[in-house]
This record gives structure tokens, C-alpha cells and sequence, in this order.
């Protein structure tokens, strides 16, 4: 199995928990947790060594998460989460696992993520126009993370999943090339 796989099966099995109707705590308080965790455990080099070092008994390890976690405000189901990769020696796939979490998140929510690359930061506007347009070329709601890119001259290009969408000048400008290139044959 791959690490990704891997991964993989520990986020949806935390998605399975937290998006099932009636669960103690939601999916997206269950994301920030583990978020606020990893933010924690990347900031300390001695608790990320502590927690990934198979010298120290797990014992200990699930003691430091149970302080950590309390320090945080984390949930018993996130905490319970966390001596689950505890147990398997998977802590140091946290950060993966999170992201996983989120897609995983989204996906059963019905959102999907759109990577959106402009040319600069887009105004709440922009932004807002982007988004409904996304939301009706795919039929689900959005969720964008929008980068920018200077080399785009105008417009932007978001992929969704494999679906690349380019509304950039370039892209047009290259089509248009393609266009003019075959009526030429």
C-alpha cells in the first residue's frame, strides 16, 4: 500500500466520523483541530521528534498528545484520532493527513476545490463573480484558493480536479492560434 493510500484511509475514516449525522463535533472543527495540532507540533521540534522517535514508548507519546490536546482545546474524537496515528507510528504523516482530511471534507459536503492562478489578488467582487461562475460550470459549490501568478498578462485559469478552465489572454491568444493555424490547412 503507498503512503498515500495510507493516508488516505485515515483521513476518510475521520471523515466518515465527524460527517455522519448527529456527530459530537463537525467536520470543520474536527479540520482546525488537527490544523491547530500540526501548526503546534511543526513549531516544536522537540515534540515533533518526540511523537515520531519509536524509542519513546507510545505510553508517553499519547501523555504528550492528551497535554498538548488539552492545551488546544482539542476534542476526544480528535484526540482519540491522534493515539489512533499514535499507535500505528503515523504521526509524522499529520500534515498530509490533514489536507486528505479536507478534500475528503469537501467531497462528501459537496464542495469542490478550485486552484485558481490570476495575474493579482482579486477583489471580494471579483472574487464573488468567479466563484458563482465555477459553481455553475461544475454544478457543485466552490471552494477556491486563489494564487497569483504574475506571469498570466489577464484573466485566470482554475483547475478543478483534472479539469483545467483557462481564461487567461494567453490561453485565449493560444487558441486562437490553433484556430487560425487549422483554417490554414
Amino acid at each position: 500500500m503507498t503512503l498515500s493510500s495510507v493516508v488516505k484511509r485515515y483521513a476518510d475514516a475521520l471523515a466518515d466520523v465527524v460527517t455522519q449525522p448527529g456527530s459530537a463535533l463537525s467536520a470543520q472543527d474536527a479540520v482546525a483541530e488537527l490544523r491547530a495540532f500540526n501548526a503546534t507540533m511543526q513549531d516544536s521540534k522537540g515534540l515533533r521528534e518526540a511523537l515520531a522517535t519509536p524509542a519513546v514508548p507510545n505510553s508517553r507519546k499519547k501523555a504528550v498528545v492528551e497535554r498538548v490536546g488539552k492545551a488546544l482545546g482539542i476534542s476526544r474524537i480528535t484526540r482519540n484520532f491522534l493515539f489512533v496515528l499514535v499507535d500505528h507510528r503515523r504521526m509524522e504523516l499529520l500534515d498530509e493527513v490533514v489536507q486528505s482530511l479536507e478534500i475528503s471534507v469537501d467531497e462528501r459536503l459537496g464542495f469542490a476545490r478550485a486552484d485558481v492562478s490570476a495575474p493579482r489578488e482579486l477583489n471580494d467582487a471579483r472574487r464573488a463573480s468567479l466563484n458563482a461562475r465555477l459553481e455553475r460550470l461544475t454544478g457543485k459549490r466552490i471552494r477556491m484558493k486563489i494564487a497569483v501568478d504574475q506571469s498570466l498578462i489577464g484573466g485566470v485559469v482554475a483547475r478543478i480536479g483534472s479539469t483545467v478552465y483557462d481564461g487567461s489572454v494567453r490561453g485565449q491568444l493560444e487558441s486562437l492560434e490553433r484556430r487560425l493555424g487549422a483554417e490554414g490547412n
